[in-house]
């Protein structure tokens, strides 16, 4: 495990993460911490803790947010697939009749020119 030392609300705070990922933990805390000074730009020193519970509500919020926006753009890429489908299926289903009509009208033509050969 890796140590990170974080800056939240200009208070140092040394963390654990897997190596590798010491860069994201850093941009995790410095989205809280833009949180944090967005509460106390709204509200004032409020404290500590209530500061970093409603930035940590306000992170939460959005993440809610962008949840939902994905499970709505999950649903529209099944509607897509499932109206490709639909539109694929009803393209095989006109080229069969076209194609058997094209068939039936080149019969037809044959017929016709063998009757003006004779």
């Amino acid at each position: 495990m890796a140590h990170v030392i974080v800056t939240v609300n200009g208070r140092p705070y040394t963390m654990q993460c897997p190596e590798g990922e010491q860069a994201h933990l850093q941009e995790l805390a410095e989205l809280l911490d833009s949180e944090v000074q967005r509460v106390k730009s709204t509200v004032g020193n409020v404290g500590d803790i209530r500061t970093l519970v409603m930035a940590g509500l306000m992170v939460a919020d959005r993440l809610s947010e962008a949840i939902t926006k994905i499970q709505a753009l999950e649903e529209q890429v099944v509607g897509l697939r499932e109206g490709r489908l639909s539109a694929e299926a009803e393209v095989l289903k006109l080229q069969t009749i076209y194609g058997e009509r094209l068939a039936a009208a080149s019969q037809r033509l044959e017929k016709l020119a063998g009757e003006l050969d004779t």
